[in-house]
């Protein structure tokens, strides 16, 4: 039998959580409660991911179609975020859980002083038995009202938790090693263990036309928890038991295996939690050192600067191909880096008129990307 979880992050999207009619489904909710009581029940801290907010403000509103605009979309949510919490209060009170809500933007993930308050509100929120409701605050991220957030959003939170487990929720059984609906012979693929190629091409595009997710999202989320050392589960929502089937380690939907070697607490947050405002590419001497060596990024393995950033903040390191490397905080703005690359850090001062840093980015500053 498998080891059970002690911190678990479940996400329903809102395909999962609506009805045929397109309204909340108040009995897949109660399911949904009395799955995550027994759960607590045993001793395990669980949170909620949900989407649905913007489909409450719609059944509030009297709106037969999803709206278009963002501010459109942000008033459906404002509308409905209180109507979601409200469902999921009563409902969850039902079997003796007391529900907290929080909604985070991308924002929350990229400062880190946010970052941290964030989760120690979600781990006291633990300690005094609540189940936190996380939601993308729709109503003020305007560029985060976009296919997938929440899938990501759990991934995000998860990993700031260190969560043992992330399960998916979603209106399909796992991940086909083809679109279901296209090839009728398509299979499930049970386990992943690297995210290659092959997994990436039959994630495909988005998928279900109720939500704002999709299977290509869901690979990005698996990504996030792989890499923070998180079990990943993508399973049927609507399966029987499916909560307490995927804690005990029976075959549901496709797991996701993660790394031994994941990163630490802070690289994860380099990695995933901020926004990079450009980019900075690098020579084959540059690329070994970081990936080989472990060693910072000097001026002269620089080859090219992308992007109009400051010195602080985050920035994506590419090889001569335009492959993803590294992502870290540079010590140089845009232009500095335009003047000083490829030369050597014993020029950066006669070059610029000043020279706080050896390095464009230090090593721990620095996280390589998976």
């Amino acid at each position: 039998m498998a080891k059970k979880p002690k911190r678990i992050v479940v996400k329903v999207g809102t395909s999962t959580i609506t009805n045929k009619a397109g309204a909340i489904d108040r009995e897949y909710i109660t399911n949904l409660a009395e799955q995550i009581a027994a759960l607590k029940a045993q001793g395990m801290e669980v949170l909620l991911v949900s989407s649905g907010a913007i489909r409450a403000g719609m059944e509030q509103l009297g709106l037969a179609e999803r709206p278009k605009t963002i501010p459109e979309k942000q008033a459906a949510a404002a509308v409905g975020q209180g109507h979601l919490m409200q469902i999921y209060s009563q409902i969850f009170a039902g079997f003796g859980l007391v529900t907290g809500q929080v909604l985070l933007t991308r924002e929350d993930f990229g400062n880190r002083k946010r970052y941290l308050c964030a989760r120690n509100t979600m781990i006291t929120l633990f300690r005094h038995g609540v189940v936190p409701i996380v939601n993308e605050n729709d109503t003020v991220a305007i560029d985060e009202i976009r296919v997938g957030d929440n899938d990501n959003l759990a991934a995000l939170v998860a990993a700031c938790l260190r969560a043992d487990l992330l399960i998916l929720l979603s209106d399909v059984s796992g991940l086909y090693n083809a679109n279901p609906e296209e090839v009728p012979c398509a299979k499930i693929i049970p386990t992943v263990k690297e995210l290659g190629r092959e997994v990436r091409s039959a994630a495909g595009g988005a998928g279900s036309t109720s939500g704002t997710g999709g299977m290509r999202t869901k690979i990005q989320a698996a990504e996030i928890a792989m890499n923070s050392g998180i079990k990943m589960v993508i399973a049927d929502g609507h399966r029987e038991n499916v909560l307490a089937d995927i804690v005990l380690g029976r075959p549901v939907g496709t797991t996701f295996i993660p790394k031994e070697e994941c990163l630490k607490s802070r690289k994860q947050w380099i990695a995933f939690g901020k926004t990079p405002r450009g980019t900075v590419a690098v020579n084959d001497g540059a690329k070994r050192m970081i990936l080989e060596r472990g060693k910072s990024l000097l001026a002269a393995g620089i080859t090219n600067v992308t992007g109009k950033f400051s010195s602080g903040d985050m920035v994506d390191v590419l090889d001569k191909d335009g492959n993803h490397l590294a992502r870290g905080f540079v010590n140089y703005n845009a232009e500095e880096i335009e003047k000083i690359k490829g030369k050597k850090s014993s020029e950066i001062e006669l070059i610029l008129g000043h020279k706080d840093f050896d390095e464009v980015i230090h090593r721990d500053n620095l996280a390589l990307r998976p």
